[in-house]
């Protein structure tokens, strides 16, 4: 009997070490890529979004007048503390205020109850929802000019349809004239484009909401409005304060409505008496036809001041209000 030797093991083969450069590339493209593709993206915020406010604050602490070039030095907060005693920026607030309410509240809620109703089962339920969004992409003049034309006092369609009620019969309104027609009928135009906008919002967050919790809600004896208030809304809270706040800084910002609703509105005037300027309408007439660059630019950070506040407020209440049906 002979003895021979076990069988060696197979040599295990050793990877060789990378190459200093490809370890070089590898570290790049792991930790540098991401920043280099989200870069265009922080450049045109920096060109577009970020110089401009910078400039613009520069711009409302100096006297800067288009028509009188050498009128032109630092004046501190002088155009800010002028607003507090502007007349017309104080009008133009109040304005804003009364459209923003007029338009923000009534849209969320039909939004709202448009939602419900489509989250529902209907026939064509693809079409319903197109129909709901036509409004929105219209363009904006297209659509602020029909409704130039159906606010009119003589011929107008609005105050057809009052007559038909025996309102304005004898005396057709002049939705022109007064605050309290020009508002509604500004306020309208708001509502008509945004309605659908924000109930395909609502119903896209209402899709997410299992079925199981309507059933077991039902059985309980939840009726649908109970349903909606107790239900829905808590569970669809983020899109609720994010249109809300969506809302807020649109509403406050409003200029092509009421700008295109005026009979001449190269002037800017909100009206004979500015019963429906805007604060943004202010603004550009400040700016652009009273050729005053520094209080306009003052002017617009008080808007950004404002809306901040606002916006900040209402997203607070909306929270606390819809979240309170979870308890």
């Amino acid at each position: 009997m002979s003895l021979t030797a076990p069988p060696r093991p197979p040599a295990v083969r050793r990877r060789p070490p990378d190459k200093p450069q490809r370890h070089w590339l590898y570290r790049f493209d792991v930790k540098g890529t991401p920043y280099l593709l989200i870069a265009p993206f922080f450049l045109l915020f920096a060109v577009f979004g970020v110089f401009p406010l910078v400039f613009n604050a520069i711009v409302a602490l100096r006297n800067w007048r288009l028509d009188d070039p050498d009128a032109n030095g630092w004046s501190g907060f002088d155009n800010f503390s002028r607003l507090f005693t502007d007349e017309d920026f104080w009008n133009a607030l109040f304005n804003t205020f009364g459209i923003f309410l007029l338009s923000t509240v009534p849209q969320l809620l039909l939004a709202l109850m448009i939602a419900n109703l489509l989250n529902r089962r209907l026939r064509a339920t693809t079409w319903w929802r197109v129909g709901v969004l036509l409004p929105y992409v219209t363009p904006v003049a297209a659509s602020t000019l029909v409704f130039a034309v159906f606010f009119t006092r003589d011929g107008g369609m609005a105050n057809w349809v009052l007559s038909l009620f025996g309102i304005g019969t004898d005396n057709p309104i002049n939705w022109r004239a007064d605050k309290w027609s020009s508002w509604i009928a500004i306020a309208m135009m708001v509502n008509w484009k945004w309605i659908g906008y924000n109930a395909l919002l609502y119903l896209s967050a209402m899709q997410s909401i299992p079925k199981d919790v309507y059933e077991a809600a039902a059985v309980d004896g939840a009726g649908p409005w109970r349903q909606l208030w107790r239900i829905t809304v808590p569970m669809i809270q983020p899109v609720v304060v994010f249109t809300v706040v969506l809302s807020t800084i649109g509403g406050l910002q409003l200029f092509n409505e009421p700008m295109l609703f005026d009979e001449n509105p190269a002037a800017a005037s909100g009206g004979s008496a500015h019963q429906y300027q805007t604060i943004a309408q202010l603004i550009y007439k400040v700016g652009w036809k009273d050729l005053n660059l520094g209080y306009a630019a003052a002017m617009s950070w008080a808007l950004f001041l404002i809306i901040l506040v606002v916006a900040g407020l209402n997203a607070l209440a909306t929270n606390r209000l819809s979240g309170g049906g979870r308890k």
